[in-house]
């Protein structure tokens, strides 16, 4: 350790000795640093680690980009598919072959009733084909069976087409994997329509109001059931979600020069990350006011340990005076003292943050499930060289605002009466 004070400056060096001289108000400011700079990047590496997942399962369920017809989340429908795309295998075909994109997914959404023979209930079905459970990916619960078969396969049975139910859906109609269902809903031309099918799967969403409502079908039979070769959307699913603008830019361009008969809006999924946004929205305002009460604590503290310092060096200060030295050069020397605490103190509270990520990595920690949801979810913080950053800056300064503050208090008094000062 002496040699590696050794190397710093000697101005650094008179500073940790006279850091050392009360060691233990020293250990104190470092620990309330150490603390500080912990709690704000812990709590902001938290928020992260929350901000990514909700974007990733968002983007995952909605798909980073979608395409339909202008207006068409802003307007109901006056029939199934009144506003949906045509003939899209052109479009599909000019957005696939961006590097960027991962695969594009048709897909039909429409309401109506199920029934299980004795009972019916409303349902909100979404026509998708079998890849759409491979773009979900982890944020897919599977509760019993299996995700929809591909229907050009030899495993799919024609004659027993499929269904997957949410988990409540499922449980208030009393049905299980392999029961049948029936379907009816309104046709494109306002007719009604009845399929049977069979339940191949049932899966949760993680929020009851959907799982008591929704279910997946083939896109194919929710065409068939809707009288229709139309869909309502393509959803593109990108392999990096932070291409998301940078490619709806260039599709954008791109479609203006196609002669389509019918104009296409491309929609972000953060115009439809309703949960998303707010949650946001919300941990930004309490990471904000933690972290201006952090600040402030840090102010009060250091303030109060640097004045007890300058206090206690009243008549050293005196006697710097009487010898020459500037009321700025005693100032500049507590200065250093206050940087010197708040960079060990920075460097400490970082490191407490990476062993607690890389632990919360190996301990499975579980977090209660939030508002509006069933299940919980393991608990993470992301480490963020950026986040400590600026929670290291902000500290720094406001340790050197402190000690800029009581050191220049204690200069203003007379020499005659700092050197004989008890």
């Amino acid at each position: 350790m002496g040699k590696l004070i050794s190397l710093l400056p000697y101005s650094l060096r008179l500073a940790w000795l006279n850091l050392l001289r009360n060691g233990r108000r020293s250990a104190l400011s470092i620990l309330i640093i150490t603390i500080a700079v912990f709690a704000l990047t812990s709590a902001g590496g938290f928020g992260l680690y929350t901000y990514d997942s909700l974007k990733e399962s968002t983007a995952r369920d909605t798909g980073h980009l979608t395409l339909s017809q202008p207006g068409y989340f802003e307007s109901d429908e006056e029939m199934p598919l009144s506003n949906g795309l045509s003939d899209t295998s052109e479009l599909i075909r000019t957005i696939m072959k961006y590097d960027e994109v991962r695969g594009v997914q048709p897909r039909i959404d429409f309401t109506g009733l199920i029934s299980n023979g004795v009972k019916s209930t409303i349902f909100m079905g979404t026509g998708v084909n079998d890849r759409e459970f491979d773009m979900k990916g982890p944020f897919l619960d599977m509760r019993s069976g299996k995700t929809l078969t591909d229907i050009t396969s030899s495993r799919y049975d024609v004659m027993e087409p499929e269904i997957m139910l949410g988990v409540d859906l499922a449980r208030n109609l009393n049905v299980s994997v392999g029961d049948w269902v029936t379907l009816l809903a309104t046709t494109s031309e306002g007719a009604l329509n009845a399929f049977d099918f069979k339940v191949h799967g049932t899966y949760s969403t993680g929020m009851p109001e959907l799982d008591k409502r929704q279910l997946y079908i083939h896109i194919d039979s929710a065409q068939e059931l809707l009288l229709s070769e139309k869909v309502s959307t393509l959803s593109v699913f990108l392999f990096d979600t932070e291409k998301t603008a940078e490619l709806h830019q260039r599709l954008a361009q791109e479609l203006e020069t196609m002669p389509l008969d019918y104009g296409v809006e491309i929609t972000p999924w953060q115009e439809r990350a309703f949960f998303y946004n707010k949650v946001k929205d919300l941990y930004d305002l309490i990471f904000g006011v933690m972290g201006f009460v952090m600040g402030l604590v840090v102010f009060v503290a250091l303030f109060n340990i640097m004045t007890m310092s300058v206090t206690e060096r009243t008549r050293e200060i005196g006697t710097l005076s009487a010898l020459g030295s500037y009321p700025n050069e005693i100032i500049h020397s507590f200065l250093r003292e206050a940087g010197l605490l708040a960079v060990i103190g920075v460097v400490l509270g970082a490191v407490m943050t990476a062993l607690t990520t890389i632990l919360l990595l190996v301990v499975d920690v579980q977090m209660p499930p939030p508002p509006g949801r069933t299940d919980g979810y393991p608990l993470n913080i992301y480490f963020s060289f950026e986040l400590v950053a600026y929670a290291g800056v902000g500290v720094v300064c406001i340790c050197l605002l402190a000690a800029y503050l009581s050191a220049k208090k204690g200069v203003k008094k007379p020499i005659t009466e700092a050197l004989i000062y008890v």
